[in-house]
């Protein structure tokens, strides 16, 4: 039995969240708008002004229940948390595998050759579904170059070359999004290139959200299982960068993130007024925008599919832990190997 604790995401302004019994109320105004079960909670994410009473936060730390404070663009700015748990056996065999050349380049392989390979079947699923034959060829064509550099992982010898073989890729996958986009909606979501910081477009915007949203949750599996999220393979170790979170988030961009973002704009669930322009030229998702790709997120969360390991049903706001107990399985010497996520 599967269990999924759900995540509260506080997006409005000023936002006062107290505990009051067993339950956490969500005050704005001093008027109650929310109330839920503090047990139902894995997790607190709040976007912008939000603050929390010191009862609840009291409670959170010393039940394990991380508190996140994002930007309203989504970008992390603070974590809150209790004392460091899990087995230290299991970080310290971490940290002997990034001391360890050979065993850091395999993973980084396995994190990418995830990525990739995912890569390529939200390419190929696009050309199912194209709108026109020169429009699938493009896609066909490009999926069939990002399997070369997915081919080309083994040989790579380095992290440098590892991370070549990815960035070529990742160019050629998001030259080809524009082409996943019905045609209807391209003019409010034309997507040329992607851009970070700042997003050039609500598309690159709706991205960068899904992608810093996700990163909590990989960061959050990777925590339950006791390992250091800070400590990476393939990203580089850098102070305040939770760089094995960012590993294992690869693997889950486009088959979670990108396709939820397509689905969204292809499906007219979000329209071009969900997003604001900032001085400077930057695209943001505003307050109501941000309420509808959660809801989208966290509905996605509760889909059942099948993991290729586990050979059976696994639901998707979950697939980070599983990997996280997989990557734990690796690293105390429990499997020969880390085998990424293969999305189907």
């Amino acid at each position: 039995m599967w269990q999924l604790q759900n995540t509260l995401y506080v997006t409005m302004p000023e936002a006062y969240l107290r505990l009051e019994g067993e339950t956490v109320c969500v005050m704005v105004e001093r008027e109650k708008r929310l109330q839920v079960p503090l047990h139902h909670l894995g997790a607190i994410v709040c976007f912008g002004s939000v603050m929390l009473s010191p009862a609840l936060l009291g409670r959170c730390m010393e039940e394990g229940r991380g508190v996140v404070w994002l930007e309203r663009s989504g970008r992390f700015q603070a974590r809150v948390e209790g004392p460091v748990s899990g087995n230290i056996l299991l970080r310290q065999a971490q940290y002997r595998a990034a001391d360890d050349a050979a065993k850091t380049i395999d993973l980084a392989r396995a994190f990418l050759a995830g990525k990739l390979r995912n890569s390529r079947n939200v390419l190929l699923r696009g050309a199912r579904d194209g709108q026109n034959d020169a429009e699938r060829s493009i896609i066909v064509q490009n999926a069939r170059l990002v399997a070369g550099h997915l081919r080309k992982l083994p040989y790579a010898t380095d992290l440098d070359s590892l991370r070549g073989e990815e960035g070529n890729a990742a160019r050629i996958y998001f030259q080809s999004m524009q082409y996943l986009i019905r045609l209807p909606f391209r003019g409010d979501f034309a997507f040329d290139v992607r851009s970070r910081r700042p997003p050039a477009d609500p598309m690159n915007a709706m991205l960068s959200f899904l992608y810093a949203v996700l990163l909590h949750d990989c960061r959050s599996a990777l925590e339950a299982v006791g390992l250091d999220p800070q400590l990476g393979f393939l990203h580089a170790v850098r102070p305040g960068r939770a760089a094995l979170a960012l590993d294992l988030l690869e693997e889950f961009r486009s088959v979670i993130a990108d396709r939820l973002a397509l689905t969204m704009v292809n499906r007219g669930q979000i329209q071009v007024s969900h997003f604001d322009k900032r001085d400077g030229g930057a695209v943001l998702l505003n307050e109501e925008g941000r309420k509808r790709v959660i809801a989208a997120y966290q509905e996605r969360k509760q889909n059942m599919l099948t993991h290729r390991v586990l050979d059976q049903e696994v639901p998707v706001g979950l697939l980070p832990h599983v990997q996280a107990r997989l990557l734990a399985r690796y690293l105390r010497g429990d499997a020969p190997a880390y085998v990424p996520y293969l999305h189907k």
